[in-house]
């Protein structure tokens, strides 16, 4: 799978991640005759989607060209237990330094895609479309959400700089959501405006500034529906505005959630909740 554009820092957080393991030097690893070659491969214990790849080439790139990283398999590939994802071949200290950050990169990107390939196959179906959040690990942003995608999700806004997302605390400062969307359309920022809704009272003041995105937060589900109609309404009259919903929904309810017509729906615990899966380096 190709890298989105977004997806600049893989040599920088490589990088830091070697210097903080590493630092002045990897004592153990030189328990090992300098000139010593290994050969060494990478298992799943567990169901699995595959996401890190090109953080796993970079450590060991960065670490020594020498290293040969042969892939089993593709980004975004479901896998079993005892399969093998990738082999490796290269001077052995080298091998046993990056053991750990490379692991630590694929354990937790592909937790991460594989949570949201859970949600993705709960709504299968519907037209609903699983989003992520700006809930992600410091430093790992851009992964996870390069991670969301390899699981079949989508990208909600990337940060701060490419998406206006007015929330309860905006509408409070601003006096009110018609005041706030005013303010934003003022900007002239010329990215997408979105706003969130805690009542139908707000998701008809958003509709009627024709938002880009109206993010109805935590509504019971007789309400959803409500916005779901209001907002097709909205568009037979030529409006553009998308539904998503947001909060509450896990893999127990978030069938019900996609069912009453939404378009996206906003799950945080896919970059926030992350279980780093079971993967195990042997050398051969």
């Amino acid at each position: 799978m190709e890298l989105p554009k977004y997806v600049n820092d893989v040599s920088a957080v490589v990088a830091h991640a070697l210097a903080e393991d590493v630092g002045g030097g990897d004592f153990t690893a030189r328990l090992v005759p300098a000139g010593e070659q290994g050969r060494a491969y990478v298992i799943s214990r567990e169901n699995a989607v595959v996401c890190g790849r090109p953080w796993v080439d970079e450590v060991f790139r960065q670490l020594d060209t020498a290293i040969e990283v042969k892939w089993l398999v593709q980004e975004g590939q479901q896998v079993a237990p005892d399969q093998r994802l990738y082999e490796l071949k290269g001077p052995a200290r080298a091998l046993l330094t990056g053991e750990r950050p490379a692991l630590n990169f694929l354990q937790t990107l592909s937790g991460t895609a594989t949570a949201v390939r859970q949600y993705v196959d709960a709504v299968a179906g519907t037209g609903a479309r699983i989003a992520d959040t700006r809930k992600t690990l410091p430093g790992l942003r851009n992964a996870q959400k390069y991670a969301v995608l390899c699981g079949g999700g989508i990208n909600h806004r990337i940060g701060l700089y490419d998406g206006i997302l007015i929330k309860e605390n905006h509408i409070a400062a601003a006096g009110g959501i018609r005041q706030a969307i005013a303010n934003a359309r003022a900007l002239q920022a010329g990215v997408p405006l979105m706003t969130e809704a805690e009542t139908l009272e707000e998701a008809r003041a958003a509709l009627e500034a024709d938002v880009d995105l109206l993010l109805v937060d935590d509504f019971s589900l007789p309400d959803l529906r409500e916005a779901v109609r209001l907002v097709r309404e909205h568009r037979a009259r030529g409006g553009k505005t998308v539904i998503e919903y947001s909060g509450g929904a896990t893999l127990q309810n978030v069938r019900g959630y996609a069912e009453c017509g939404v378009d996206r729906i906003a799950i945080g615990s896919i970059t926030k909740h992350i279980r780093a899966l079971d993967l195990s380096m042997r050398f051969a």
